[in-house]
């Protein structure tokens, strides 16, 4: 393809054009080698004050000029540049417009300094612009309820993401004073007024939207191999058969986590054995991932606290060494409305049945985070306790759960999929890994006009009895193996209590460090071996043990090397110096 991905850096309004010059130089002469390559900048003309002034630097080697009237910078996820994820205009009246599309493929973030807006398309980059880089309190508690840190906010104070499917504008008022900028929904997942109940038709429809989407993702490729992330489920599988069927040469890539759980990788191996593609299985270990831990947090940028990022830093790698593009399955649980639909749907049913029960339908969305939320007075020292008594975590769900826009239940749940774990998770999160190995990253269930037309499907057409995703399940039954079509669903089994409990019981002492958590001054300092005793919350057994350490790990690991924070001594206050089995020993003995 003869490109990579690259990221940019910029700024646009009054001040000393000199000066602003100076910091972006000095920035840039401070990235790292491999991302201080191939530096690109576009200038504005010099201007005389009130006009506002502007620059943008692209930072990877072919950094390409955005193709886009009035765009001083635009990047995509896909390496698809004729329709751009995040960009960067400006009007004739001398606005500035930052925009996303509505997956969320890429990540915008800007700040204000004085009188200059600086965006860029990479938390790290604007770090440095800042005086002080601090935690943003809303944003660690966002971050502790979902997992990801809910737009507008980003983990630092004075840092802000742009929401997926909106643009921002910033009026030039020719006062060389900025004022707030207004937001623009320029996309809004909005039930169809006639839905669509005849079968046969709505799989004739898919099939034929399924196939266009993967024309439109593979315009752009010649002769060379593509990868795909084959899980085995439904969704990876049939973009894999897709692929398969467009002519492109494909190559498979799944992970294996030994004997640990339940292994996904037979099915992916029975999918890539009938579409006669090659598969690659990556094996996941304990000491892979703690290899790879740290290069994770950085690649992601923004903290994520999912399991499955470690091992899916590892595909990527792997996947890198033979293609430059890899395709994957995901958002097609948000479009079908996949399998964790269920138990939202018999709430909803409840609800209506019981309007005055104690819990509301919002409340019961908000649980199926599995995180932090509900737990808070256990969780965070007095004073931020404090802090985020007025920051309900459910005003970060009500424009997703909106029920003028999806009456409907159904809809409803998947335009908060979307618009939540799809657009603020799923697929920035991809985005990153893919960037950190030089990846062009391709989701065909990521397509505009495939995923409006979910929005005219009646309900059972997605959902029939138990059988989840019916309607994409029927238009993929003759691509597939029949077991692989309508088996049950089951989540990417990642063994992180396992993990902890045995493999990684030593280094949380070390990752959970009661001392540096005391100097933070977030959560409390013995909160790991409230964990792994049991005692935070009957909520928190099991999988959820491992899920909910993995979640701290992630943050506090964000903030040594992303944020950059200086980390203090480490206290031995802790049972994780004890090998496991004697603290067991020592538990049953004080019991």
């Amino acid at each position: 393809m003869g490109n990579i991905p690259h990221h940019f850096l910029g700024y646009w309004g009054y001040g000393a054009q000199h000066e602003l010059e100076a910091l972006l130089s000095s920035i840039l002469e401070n990235l790292s080698p491999t991302k201080g390559k191939g530096v690109k900048s576009q200038f504005s003309p010099q201007r005389n004050y009130p006009l506002p002034i502007w620059n943008v630097a692209y930072i990877g080697i072919d950094g390409n000029s955005p193709p886009l009237e009035n765009q001083i910078a635009a990047i995509s996820a896909s390496g698809l540049f004729t329709s751009p994820d995040a960009w960067v205009s400006l009007q004739e009246n001398n606005c500035l417009i930052l925009g996303r599309e509505p997956f969320g493929k890429m990540p915008l973030y800007w700040t204000q300094q004085g009188q200059a807006i600086w965006f860029a398309s990479q938390l790290q980059l604007l770090l440095p612009i800042l005086q002080q880089s601090e935690v943003s309190i809303a944003g660690l508690y966002g971050y502790s309820c979902f997992s990801y840190v809910p737009t507008p906010l980003t983990p630092v104070k004075e840092v802000f993401a742009v929401t997926a499917g909106t643009e921002l504008v910033w009026h030039d008022r020719q006062s060389g004073i900025l004022r707030s900028p207004e937001s623009k929904n320029i996309h809004s997942w909005r039930e169809a007024p006639k839905q669509l109940t005849d079968e046969a038709t709505a799989i004739t429809e898919l099939q034929t939207l399924l196939k266009d989407s993967i024309e439109r993702q593979i315009a752009d490729l010649k002769d060379e191999p593509v990868g795909v992330f084959l899980s085995g489920g439904l969704d990876s599988s049939v973009v894999a058969a897709l692929l398969v069927q467009a002519g492109v040469k494909v190559r498979a890539y799944t992970l294996d986590f030994g004997d640990v759980g339940i292994p996904e990788y037979p099915y992916a191996e029975q999918v890539a054995q009938f579409l006669k593609i090659p598969l690659i299985k990556v094996a996941v270990t304990p000491n892979s991932i703690k290899n790879a831990l740290i290069p994770t947090v950085q690649a992601l940028d923004l903290p994520f606290g999912d399991g499955v990022c470690v091992p899916l830093y590892l595909l990527s790698e792997r996947a890198s060494q033979e293609t430059q593009v890899i395709f994957n399955g995901e958002g097609g649980d948000q479009l079908f409305a996949g399998w964790t639909n269920k138990p939202l749907i018999a709430a909803g049913v409840y609800q209506s049945e019981n309007p005055a029960g104690q819990e509301t339908f919002i409340q019961q969305y908000l649980r199926t985070f599995h995180r932090l939320g509900g737990y808070e007075s256990q969780v965070y020292q007095p004073e931020v306790y404090a802090q985020i008594q007025n920051l309900p975590p459910e005003d970060w769900l009500l424009a997703a759960l909106d029920y003028n826009e999806c009456p409907s239940l159904l809809h409803r749940l998947r335009r908060a999929g979307l618009m939540l774990k799809g657009a603020q998770n799923i697929h920035p999160r991809a985005t990153a890994l893919g960037f950190a190995h030089g990846l062009w990253v391709r989701s065909p269930f990521c397509d505009l006009p495939l995923a409006e037309w979910t929005f005219s499907l009646s309900g059972e057409l997605c959902l029939q009895g138990a059988c989840e995703k019916y309607i994409l399940k029927r238009a993929g039954e003759n691509w597939l193996p029949p077991e692989i079509v309508w088996r049950q669903k089951r989540g990417m089994g990642v063994p992180l209590t396992s993990w902890c409990l045995n493999n990684f019981w030593d280094q949380l002492g070390i990752w959970l460090n009661p001392e540096i958590l005391r100097a933070n001054n977030h959560f409390y300092p013995h909160i790991a071996a409230q964990i792994v005793e049991g005692k935070l919350g009957a909520g928190i057994q099991g999988r959820r043990i491992g899920e909910t350490l993995w979640l701290l790990i992630m943050w506090q690991l964000w903030r040594s090397h992303v944020l950059n924070e200086e980390r203090s001594k480490q206290s031995w206050d802790h049972p994780f110096w004890l090998p496991r089995r004697l603290w067991r020993s020592y538990k049953r003995w004080q019991d």
